[in-house]
C-alpha cells in the first residue's frame, strides 16, 4: 500500500471489497518488537546456514545463543502467538530430539565469561584484557638473571672506582633525555647499563620507541622499552645519569712535530666605554 492514501483510493478499495486493516507494526509493544527482532535473527541464520542453530560447545557463540533463544520461544505460548504469522519456515514447531539446554541467554553468556544486560546485548567481555592493559603489559619488563654478567661486572667495578675518584659524576636525569647504547644510570639505587638497543619503531602516538637490554649491577637484566625507562627515571626522584670519564683538555699544551696549523684564534678587546662592553686584554 502506498505511504499516503487519498479518500478516492479508500472508496475504490471499498467498492472492490478490499478490507483495509491497520498496520500491525504500529500496534506492537516494545517487548513484541524485541521478540520479533530476535526471531528474525534466527531466521537469517537458518537461511544462511541451511540448518537450525545448535547449542553445542564447539559452535560459534552466536549460534549457541540462537539455539537457546529458539527453544525459549518454542516454550512460550505468548511468543508463539506473536511469531506464528512470521514463522514461514516452521521454526517454532517442536523438534523430535528435544529442546536445547534450559539456559537463558544471560546464563549462557555468563558460562562463556561474557556479561550481558537485560536486553541480551553483548556489551562486555570479562577475563579479557583491554587494549590499555595489553599496552601497559607490553611496556613492563620482568627482570631475569643475566647469564653473561661476567662481561658487565668489570664495567660496574670500574664505574664505581671512577665515581670514588671523581673521574665520573652523577647528575639528575632530565625529562625525555636521549638514551643511547652504553649509557649508565642509577635507578632505584642500582647502577645499570644500556647493553643493547633494538631497531626503533613508531608507536600508535607517532613517537619513536625501541626495546633495549638493561643490565643491572646485581646480576639481573630486563628488556624494557626506551620510553618506559624514561618514565621510570623521571618517576624515581633519586635517579641519576652517570657521566663519562673526564676526557681532559681540548688541546694538548705540548707541541709535537706532526702538529699542523689549520686556523687562528683571535682575542679582541672592545674600545667602547659602555659598562656592558667586555674588557678583554690581549
Amino acid at each position: 500500500m502506498p505511504k499516503y492514501t487519498t479518500d478516492e483510493d479508500l472508496d475504490l478499495l471499498n467498492e472492490l471489497g478490499v478490507e483495509i486493516a491497520d498496520d500491525p507494526v504500529s500496534q506492537r509493544s516494545a517487548r513484541e518488537e524485541r521478540i520479533i527482532a530476535g526471531f528474525e535473527e534466527i531466521q537469517r541464520f537458518v537461511e544462511s546456514q541451511g540448518r537450525l542453530p545448535q547449542q553445542v560447545e564447539d559452535r560459534d557463540i552466536f549460534e549457541r545463543l540462537y539455539a537457546v533463544r529458539l527453544d525459549r520461544l518454542r516454550d512460550s505460548e505468548d511468543c508463539r502467538a506473536i511469531l506464528k504469522p512470521l514463522d514461514t519456515g516452521g521454526l517454532l514447531d517442536p523438534v523430535a530430539d528435544g529442546a536445547a539446554e534450559d539456559l537463558t541467554d544471560a546464563a549462557l553468556l555468563a558460562s562463556l565469561g561474557i556479561d550481558a544486560d537485560l536486553e541480551n546485548e553483548i556489551t562486555q567481555l570479562t577475563h579479557v584484557r583491554s587494549r590499555q592493559e595489553i599496552k601497559a603489559a607490553e611496556e613492563i619488563a620482568q627482570r631475569i638473571p643475566c647469564q653473561d654478567f661476567d662481561r658487565f661486572k668489570p664495567i660496574f667495578d670500574q664505574v664505581q672506582r671512577d665515581l670514588e675518584m671523581g673521574t665520573r659524576q652523577t647528575i639528575k636525569y632530565q625529562d625525555h633525555a636521549k638514551i643511547q647504547l652504553g649509557d649508565l644510570f642509577i635507578l632505584k639505587g642500582q647502577k645499570a647499563i644500556v647493553a643493547a638497543v633494538e631497531e626503533s619503531f613508531i608507536t600508535d602516538s607517532g613517537l619513536e620507541n625501541f626495546r633495549l637490554r638493561f643490565v643491572y649491577d646485581n646480576g639481573t637484566e630486563s628488556d624494557l622499552l626506551m620510553r618506559s625507562l624514561q618514565r621510570a627515571l623521571n618517576k624515581d626522584e633519586t635517579s641519576r645519569r652517570i657521566t663519562n670519564p673526564d676526557l681532559g683538555p681540548l688541546f694538548s699544551p705540548i707541541q709535537t712535530a706532526d702538529d699542523v696549523p689549520n686556523g687562528y684564534i683571535y682575542v679582541l678587546r672592545s674600545q667602547s666605554d659602555h659598562p656592558s662592553s667586555p674588557k678583554i686584554a690581549r
